[in-house]
């Protein structure tokens, strides 16, 4: 019987919880609370209540971000490991494009470093960073042997940083949902909440990214 591994039984856990706090939250009546407009701007510290809406359900909205992201992923995965890698992957090797496909990705990259800590300050923005991030790291890949750039994912142990920061995701919202009131935890409408969720999501998908690239290119090619 093949053994089932720790990490994937802490996650099973915290998303066990997650969903049993959101089953457990409290229902709202009918009528709309007179003022909660007014009550949420004072709570996000933000001059307008609709942007404090968005705040408010950052962390909700960050949490199923992950979840389905990680499941996309964990299904990519699985299904390349059916398949048998390609030998020889062609990549592009005329100079103009490379340098055309280079300037390219360092923008997408400023892009991704600029959504990665303002982007709360808009809906998804954590998310539009790592979509930045992770085309990016695709039009490297385009211009480079794909076994180097595969070489270079394993030394640095890209996997294990995705895996820690989905573990440190899950924890924030584990303390969040369970202890909302504490000066440990603080609030998911926090200062400092709101932008750590932000960069913690646009790093998860931008290597999320990386990850379904190098699988596609490895086992698929270019073509």
């Amino acid at each position: 019987m093949k053994k089932f591994p720790v990490m994937r039984w802490i996650y099973v856990i915290l998303f066990s919880l997650i969903f049993i706090r959101l089953a457990l939250l409290p229902k709202t009546g009918g009528a709309m609370e007179e003022g909660i407009a007014e009550r949420i701007a004072i709570e996000a510290h933000i001059p307008n209540s609709v942007s404090g809406i968005l705040l408010r359900n950052r962390l909700y909205d960050t949490v199923f971000e992950v979840f389905v992201f990680t499941l996309a992923v964990l299904g990519v995965q699985y299904a390349f490991s059916l398949h048998r890698t390609e030998k020889h992957v062609q990549y592009m090797r005329d100079e103009t494009m490379v340098i055309l496909a280079r300037i390219a990705a360092m923008v997408s990259g400023l892009v991704f470093l600029e959504l990665a800590v303002r982007g709360h300050l808009a809906p998804g923005g954590g998310f539009a960073a790592g979509v930045a991030g992770g085309s990016a790291i695709g039009l490297v890949a385009l211009t480079m042997n794909i076994h180097e750039l595969y070489d270079v994912y394993q030394r640095k142990h890209i996997a294990s940083v995705e895996k820690t920061i989905v573990l440190l995701i899950v924890c924030a919202a584990v303390a969040f949902m369970l202890f909302p009131g504490s000066s440990l935890a603080g609030q998911p409408t926090s200062s400092f909440a709101i932008p750590l969720l932000n960069v913690l999501i646009a790093a998860k998908v931008a290597i999320g990214s990386w990850t379904i690239v190098l699988l596609f290119i490895r086992h698929r090619g270019l073509l």
